[in-house]
């Protein structure tokens, strides 16, 4: 499997990222986890506006969600090659009004069902083109899923956003790559089943036994060298920040 980092800023933009989306890749299949504000843009550098296979939200927040209302308007309005058939997107109950409302202007109340094909994600164990998915429930206050995709014996694990979970732990047993969120600094922000801190996220890897932690979702201002050192203080193995443009093989 091939990550690539499409935008890694958590709450809003940074002027140097992106709010979360990630692209994983294998055998030839797109799966796109989360299009936040300014996502689709930045996703333009890695793949065609027409080439992804399937979605993914983990929740609907903007910053994980909102530029699928500009992706909307780049799947209904094509008129090089006619209105693209519908792509599977996956998402928590509500999503297709969520999007619907967010955008206030569609033709009609069904027509973002003719672009996407959305199915609802519950705590589960699915196919995603080559990929085994496996969702939970995680701790925000929205409905909230984190994700495990396995291929070919290897495996990711994608936080989205959550408060300390064991559910979280059980995703990233022995994963490969764990991208995991750190929106929060320990000993400044607590506030508890919203977001982690740079430790929260090492102990969440190292109780889970993940090979490699990386760290995603800091928003701008927070600083992410102090969330980097808590998290290496909490656990042994190799930890990274996430970035744009960056790219993992799993």
């Amino acid at each position: 499997m091939k990550l690539t980092v499409v935008g890694c800023s958590g709450s809003f933009p940074s002027a140097e990222s992106a709010c979360s989306s990630y692209l994983l890749e294998a055998d030839g299949f797109r799966l796109l986890l989360d299009m936040g504000n300014g996502a689709l843009g930045e996703l333009q550098r890695h793949c065609g506006l027409y080439d992804l296979d399937a979605i993914f939200l983990s929740h609907l927040h903007a910053d994980h969600c909102i530029d699928m209302c500009a992706y909307f308007v780049a799947r209904y309005y094509r008129h090089d090659g006619g209105r693209c058939a519908p792509i599977p997107v996956y998402g928590p109950e509500g999503t297709e009004h969520r999007l619907t409302t967010a955008y206030a202007d569609t033709p009609s109340a069904s027509s973002m069902s003719e672009v996407f094909d959305f199915h609802t994600v519950k705590p589960s164990t699915f196919e995603i083109g080559p990929f085994t998915v496996h969702t939970e429930r995680v701790a925000h206050p929205v409905e909230a899923y984190g994700i495990r995709v396995e291929h070919e014996g290897r495996s990711l694990t994608y936080s989205g956003d959550t408060g300390v979970s064991p559910a979280l732990d059980d995703l990233a047993r022995d994963t490969d790559l764990f991208l995991c969120e750190a929106a929060f600094t320990h000993g400044k922000e607590n506030i508890p089943d919203l977001h982690l801190n740079g430790r929260e996220a090492g102990e969440t890897a190292s109780r889970a036994g993940a090979r490699k932690l990386v760290l995603t979702h800091i928003p701008p201002w927070t600083d992410p060298r102090i969330n980097l050192a808590d998290a290496r203080a909490a656990f042994d193995g190799p930890v990274e920040l996430a970035a744009p443009r960056l790219t993992y093989e799993i």
